[in-house]
């Protein structure tokens, strides 16, 4: 398992790192498309379509993302559409999760659909404008989400449970704790401020995410990233709790030693648009 897993990211990352340093962003864009499409198609199998129709709901992923990147967006501000889209994840994340893992199955099949294909071209959008702003802003909201994950792994590893005896959310995923939370949290402050000292002293001609947040002061950019990490939090949850109703343990199996698309994207998927949002105030 462990070789596949390191196998599988070395793939990645010969794919992922040239895209991502190519001078014309365009080739980074067409992968981020390739890879929504791919987990629209997660989708569709993890809400119950067969694999004819779980496919065409990924090529209409595909269609989407490639209608908003001919159609000049990606270069567009749009402060009022990520606002309602922050509204939009934070709502409705907050209402899939209290009503459960059997609650799940029971919204219509098309709402759901709808709900995947919404979110994952969202994130698309959101990725490729980050990558239009910048490589440092890009990595730093990748990095942000990276760190609240390491952090909660290796707090919750030492401290699970001691501390606060009840689970995050022991129906939808058993192994996560409020100690990891914390741990994830304390790691993406540590993060935000270390990576604003380094565009300060650099002079960054492209400032990261945090340097933009800092604008507001150093309150709005501690409550901004733990708003974040928060969030990536409620991205997993969101996708463990659909797995969990499907009967799946992994989105698919595309990417061997780690399973789907999905199962790697699950945290950006609201924290990216959620960080175009802040970026827009």
């Amino acid at each position: 398992m462990l070789k596949q897993r390191v196998i599988t990211a070395l793939v990645l990352l010969s794919i992922l790192l040239p895209a991502l340093f190519y001078a014309p962003p365009w080739v980074f864009y067409g992968i981020a498309l390739v890879f929504m499409a791919l987990a629209g198609w997660e989708w569709g199998r993890l809400n119950g379509l067969s694999f004819y129709r779980a496919t065409l709901l990924g090529l209409a992923c595909a269609v989407v993302c490639g209608l908003l990147w001919f159609a000049g967006i990606v270069q567009v501000a749009l402060p009022r559409v990520w606002l309602l889209v922050g509204c939009f994840w934070v709502l409705l994340s907050a209402w899939v999760l209290r009503s459960g893992v059997s609650a799940w199955s029971g919204y219509a099949v098309w709402l759901r659909l709808i709900f995947g294909v919404l979110a994952l071209c969202l994130t698309w959008l959101a990725v490729a404008q980050a990558r239009f702003l910048g490589l440092d802003f890009l990595f730093s909201v990748l990095a942000l989400v990276w760190v609240a994950d390491i952090g909660a792994y290796f707090a919750g590893r030492a401290l699970g449970g001691r501390l606060v005896k009840r689970k995050l959310a022991a129906s939808i995923s058993p192994g996560k704790s409020w100690e990891g939370v914390f741990g994830g949290m304390v790691g993406v402050i540590v993060l935000a401020l270390g990576w604003r000292y380094v565009d300060m002293m650099s002079a960054a001609a492209m400032p990261s995410l945090f340097t933009h947040l800092w604008v507001r002061g150093w309150l709005f950019l501690v409550v901004a990233v733990l708003f974040l990490a928060a969030m990536s939090v409620v991205g997993d949850l969101v996708e463990s709790l659909v797995k969990r109703s499907a009967g799946f343990k992994d989105s698919s199996a595309l990417l061997p030693g780690h399973g789907g698309v999905l199962d790697r994207v699950d945290a950006l998927l609201p924290t990216l648009p959620l960080a175009m949002m802040l970026y827009s105030f």
